[in-house]
């Protein structure tokens, strides 16, 4: 051959390195968030009420009338499907089935009324005596001094709590304060009385100030002397506040009695000169009325574990039982 084929020459790459920005490159790799822990509080809800979806009837119903003999009733509370506790103006608390029988009277250690009346979870009686600032369990028939409030205060309606504890409304003797107070057992575990401004959350007198406790924890009062039912979270943060629903045939002012709430966390609270029930979502808005079951003067409020409504009526005497969901 007279030409040899072509010398190739092969250069090797080679790595120029160039300066490395540190913080730049630990920022490509993201970061690790250190490990935390939080404690949030563990609520369980007992003997609670199924919570399958129930609408409202379009018309209530008035299933049955109990005569208690009450000239004047104010309190009534289920024990079960079967049986209710009745209070009013005198010394005494009745307890009567469905079908109207008196099952059992109860005398209070003192001679004037109770303030109200409750049942804890395991079917006790409880009851709030003004007259020596007590509240008292009745166990196998023996008065049990449960909370002795401070010489100042005095307990007015009772609420027992899906955990077991007791809420009180409480006035005080000079009637310029109100408070809400949770117990366990009789330690004193909580105070509910002002919002975040300072605020009082209820007004400064002894009037009646039913109390519940809603599905979602919510501690509802009904404000007689403020006109308006007062809604705070179970921390005692305010939420909202009801102060009626404008109607043409509801025309007297809105003064809140009784109240309870059902298994849809509807709330219901009565109206006592308008002779109706209020229902509302557990937001505070108006649903509807129950008003065409003859009612007369509604006060005192509860509900069982199938959603029946029962209805105290102040003059008449009677607790009237009212099925209003589907």
């Amino acid at each position: 051959f007279s030409k040899l084929p072509p010398k190739v020459q092969v250069s090797l790459p080679t790595f120029i390195p160039k300066p490395i920005d540190r913080e730049k490159l630990y920022s490509l790799f993201g970061q690790i968030t250190p490990l935390s822990t939080a404690t949030e509080e563990n609520v369980l809800s007992l003997n609670q009420p199924n919570t399958s979806v129930r609408e409202l009837l379009d018309e209530p119903e008035l299933v049955a009338t109990i005569q208690t003999g009450y000239e004047n009733l104010r309190s009534v509370t289920c024990v079960n499907e079967d049986r209710i506790w009745t209070s009013g103006e005198t010394n005494d608390i009745k307890c009567f089935n469905i079908k109207g029988s008196l099952v059992r009277t109860f005398k209070i250690k003192s001679e004037e009324k109770p303030n109200d009346v409750a049942v804890d979870s395991d079917g006790n009686l409880l009851y709030s005596d003004g007259t020596d600032g007590t509240v008292n369990i009745v166990k196998n028939g023996q008065i049990e001094e449960l909370i002795t409030l401070p010489e100042e205060w005095t307990p007015n309606n009772l609420c027992v709590t899906s955990t077991g504890d007791l809420l009180v409304t409480t006035c005080s003797d000079d009637e310029t304060q109100s408070k809400v107070v949770r117990y366990s057992g009789s330690t004193e575990k909580e105070t509910i009385q002002f919002d975040d401004e300072g605020k009082p959350l209820y007004s400064g007198n002894d009037k009646t100030k039913y109390i519940t406790e809603n599905r979602n924890h919510d501690i509802c009062v009904a404000d007689w002397g403020a006109g308006a039912v007062v809604v705070v979270n179970h921390g005692g943060k305010l939420k909202w506040r009801y102060t009626g629903h404008p109607s043409v045939t509801k025309n007297k002012p809105f003064k809140p009695i009784g109240i309870t709430t059902d298994s849809q966390s509807r709330v219901l609270t009565a109206d006592t000169e308008n002779h109706c029930i209020h229902i509302l979502d557990q937001n505070g808005q108006f649903l509807r009325y129950i008003d065409n079951c003859d009612l007369e003067y509604p006060t005192g409020l509860c509900v069982d574990n199938n959603d029946n409504l029962f209805v105290s009526e102040v003059y008449k005497g009677h607790v009237k039982k009212i099925k209003y969901l589907k």
